[in-house]
């Protein structure tokens, strides 16, 4: 069969308006933000679980590369849509995960106020698609609700230390916001919900120009340049390998147990940028070195999640440590710095 073109790759993903007609018997995962680098992953998981997959998203930071893979498979459809716009169907709906928004501070503060729109209304439009179906809904949730800690690690019971008024607040409240929204939902109106706390996640799939500091340290080492360090290297990071964040995000939407409450899921394992930096510039063999720029406002200075709630009531446990995902991850990034090397020579 012929490699389908990017101009057919996008005909055929918009014209897949509605879900593939399947067995009534047969469950389905709605999953938004399923073009990006975790929702595509979760799409992948579901897809193999003999699920029908709807993937919503409106590509503004998710690609469409990350799902063509499946546009041919009879239990996935995709459908290009922002979810701050209302989002209905006749059909069967049984899970629905809130995947979509930018996740990375240059990507959200491009247009913070679309972002905290996205975040709010979205999450409220998906509440409201979840309570017409009876669907149980997780939202992703984030550290970043923590704001920069005064306690560390940070459990599901601390609050916060947050600037409401910040360049990085449009991403943070909103997130706040989705959660209380989430509460509502599930205490006035019954909505079976699920609030994940994610720490940061990496792993292939990742945008070259994601802009969060694993895409480019790989990327600037790949490419022989000084890594960035913003401050003095010393502020700290935990990062949780992409298959163990979607075992994760999977146990505890299929739980059982009565979660009423914010479970955070990340890797406890806690390393500071000067730290990963030689991490990166050892597993690349670059020997580019790294430059300091002053520290960006809001940027909180450690980072480590809590996970006993996760390990008590999901059984849930990461398994893959930093050094092991790295190895998982580089090769990826070589790839994609490759193909746009190759894009570039072509365009020319």
């Amino acid at each position: 069969m012929p490699k389908k073109t990017n101009n057919d790759i996008e005909r055929t993903s918009l014209t897949k308006r509605h879900f593939k007609c399947l067995p009534s018997n047969v469950q389905t995962v709605l999953v938004a933000g399923g073009a990006g680098f975790l929702g595509s992953a979760l799409c992948d998981y579901y897809i193999g679980q003999n699920f029908r997959v709807v993937c919503l998203d409106n590509l503004s930071t998710g690609r469409m590369q990350n799902i063509e893979h499946l546009l041919d498979t009879d239990k996935f459809s995709f459908v290009k849509h922002h979810i701050a716009e209302p989002f209905d169907t006749t059909e069967r709906v049984d899970f629905i995960f809130n995947m979509a928004c930018p996740a990375s501070p240059p990507k959200y503060q491009i247009d913070p106020i679309d972002t905290f729109h996205t975040i709010v209304t979205g999450s409220e439009n998906l509440l409201r698609l979840a309570e017409r179906k009876g669907a149980r809904i997780l939202e992703a949730s984030t550290s970043e609700i923590y704001g920069d800690p005064e306690t560390s690690p940070q459990s599901e019971s601390y609050r916060g230390n947050v600037n409401t008024m910040g360049p990085r607040s449009c991403y943070d409240e909103g997130k706040r916001a989705a959660e209380t929204l989430f509460h509502d939902y599930r205490e006035r109106r019954g909505v079976d919900t699920r609030l994940a706390r994610i720490f940061n996640t990496y792993g292939p799939r990742m945008d070259p120009e994601d802009g969060r500091v694993i895409s480019n340290f790989i990327m600037q080492a790949l490419q022989g340049d000084a890594l960035t360090i913003y401050g003095d290297g010393s502020q700290t990071r935990s990062f949780c390998y992409v298959d163990d964040m979607v075992s994760g995000l999977v146990a505890l939407m299929h739980s059982e147990e009565d979660l009423s409450f914010a479970v955070n899921l990340g890797n406890p394992g806690e390393f500071s940028m000067l730290e990963l930096a030689e991490m990166v510039l050892r597993e690349t063999q670059s020997i580019a070195g790294v430059t300091l720029h002053p520290l960006p406002e809001d940027d909180p200075r450690q980072r480590r999640p809590d996970i006993r709630l996760a390990e008590k009531l999901l059984g849930w446990t990461p398994k893959i440590p930093l050094h092991e995902g790295l190895k998982l991850t580089i090769p990826y990034f070589a790839t994609e710095l490759a193909r746009n090397s190759d894009l570039m020579r072509t365009a020319t």
